[in-house]
């Protein structure tokens, strides 16, 4: 039987090859020729004769969206607090989530629990890895300890399938017909009909197409494992990112024992949750006090400030340490980890600017504890006040405090602090610890307001030199 006819499409200007070229001849483009099945067109005429030009499809029911009946699925609860809330409740039947990662951060590990926790609970369930043997597997799922009496990890119990090859995987699909299956990993998958390694952008495309099928017809949710790039972004097209219904991502450093888990996009839920786990011998384990453990770790030295922040719908106490050293080279580094470089590049210059506090000749260093990564601007004046301190050596504070000083506020270029959402939530949360008061937008209007506050009127910021 002859294989299928496939093209080389090019992802810019989509010009066709029949074979792979280095260049697209259409637009001279490098690397961009995609191996790609052609789609077979089927021409139907119009009835009554149709003039040239016109549609040659049917025409299909148009609905008001008022009449649209609405179906609520259950969903199937993974007895995995964290994971359940940043789904938004459980997975959905028929939904594909893709989880990314870097390697050994615990997404083999995480997968493991979720098949074992459902086929507790009943759930038929099947394992297909691409990566590792069967016994490989069991290794791990021997590994994984019961997360509790009332919720068991019966990991041993899972179905497994080593297998590489698509269509094997997608017959046992339909045979198995699993209420949960987990694809570990995308990249390893591939399709006879197409030539291209697998891991390339055409098998990638045509393999997670063809699983998407399946899982719809039959109501399979599927997890895909996937692999990220050395810059930690998903690995493989972007086609791949809208083709699912919810995309995971799973930080941390192998070197930690946190990891965070955030949606990045979610059909069924908000993309604002954040889950927090902790890898220990026997997996991962759910931290569901993560203020209580940043807040009990933090130092009360110079450079060290505890951040109010908010990771989704609920508060997250983390803390900032930064330090301030004398540079030997030029241009002074700025290394920060946990938040973005040029975020950090802001606040100094605000800070310079229209506080006093100059480091234009030092080298900064700024980390968030933990391992853990914040994005929102509320973290600009954590960052300032830990500058500030490590710069001045005085504990933010005041020498005399006994727990840390807890901040929150976005800094502006006018050197202006402006407010951020659930301002509340944030005080209420600090002060479940003792953490008050709590310098924010609300008591301090602007910057030099808030290193008052933190270092006391003889410390504070020193009038703003002209340009």
């Amino acid at each position: 039987m002859a294989r299928p006819l496939t093209l080389h499409v090019c992802s810019d200007c989509g010009h066709s090859e029949p074979r792979w070229m280095g260049q697209c001849p259409g637009c001279r483009a490098w690397n961009t020729l995609v191996e790609e099945r052609p789609a077979t067109a089927v021409v139907r005429g119009v009835a009554g004769g149709g003039r040239r030009g016109s549609a040659a499809g049917p025409v299909g029911a148009v609905q008001r969206l008022g009449d649209v009946e609405s179906v609520r699925v259950a969903r199937l609860q993974t007895r995995i607090g964290e994971l359940d809330r940043v789904l938004g409740g459980g997975l959905v039947p028929g939904s594909l989530v893709l989880l990314g990662g870097s390697p050994g951060i615990g997404k083999s590990t995480l997968t493991n629990m979720v098949l074992g926790h459902l086929a507790a609970g009943g759930h038929r369930t099947l394992y297909v890895s691409g990566e590792e043997s069967a016994a490989q597997i069991r290794l791990r799922a021997e590994r994984l300890v019961t997360a509790g009496p009332e919720h068991p990890c019966h990991a041993l119990d899972v179905p497994v399938l080593a297998e590489t090859d698509l269509d094997t995987v997608l017959a046992t699909l339909v045979a198995e017909r699993p209420d949960v299956c987990v694809i570990d990993s995308v990249q390893t998958l591939h399709a006879a009909e197409l030539t291209g390694a697998p891991g390339s952008v055409g098998q990638v495309r045509e393999v997670a197409s063809r699983i998407m099928g399946v899982a719809k017809g039959q109501g399979t949710a599927v997890l895909l494992v996937g692999h990220v790039t050395k810059e930690g972004a998903l690995a493989g097209p972007r086609v791949l990112e809208h083709l699912v219904d919810c995309v995971l991502q799973f930080e941390g450093e192998r070197e930690r024992t946190y990891r965070t888990l955030r949606a990045l996009k979610n059909r069924f839920g908000s993309t604002n949750e954040t889950g927090v786990f902790e890898m220990a011998e026997g997996g991962l384990v759910e931290v569901l006090d993560a203020s209580a453990r940043f807040v009990g770790e933090a130092t009360r030295k110079p450079g060290s400030v505890v951040l109010a922040a908010m990771e989704g719908t609920r508060p997250l106490l983390v803390e900032v340490q930064a330090l301030v050293s004398p540079s030997e080279i030029v241009p002074p580094r700025r290394v920060c980890n946990g938040i973005d470089r040029n975020r950090l590049a802001l606040v100094l210059a605000v800070l310079g600017r229209h506080a006093g506090v100059g480091t234009g000749t030092a080298d900064v260093f700024v980390n968030v504890v933990g391992g853990v990564r914040v994005d929102e601007p509320g973290a600009d004046l954590a960052v300032a006040l830990a500058v500030a301190s490590a710069a001045r050596g005085v504990p933010a504070g005041g020498e005399d405090a006994k727990l840390p000083l807890a901040c929150f506020g976005e800094v502006g270029l006018t050197g202006e602090l402006r407010s951020v959402g659930h301002a509340d939530r944030r005080v209420e949360e600090a002060a479940k610890f003792g953490l008050t008061p709590v310098v924010a937008p609300e008591n301090a209007p602007t910057l030099r307001h808030a290193l008052r506050a933190a270092f006391g009127a003889a410390q504070g910021a020193a009038p703003a030199r002209a340009a």
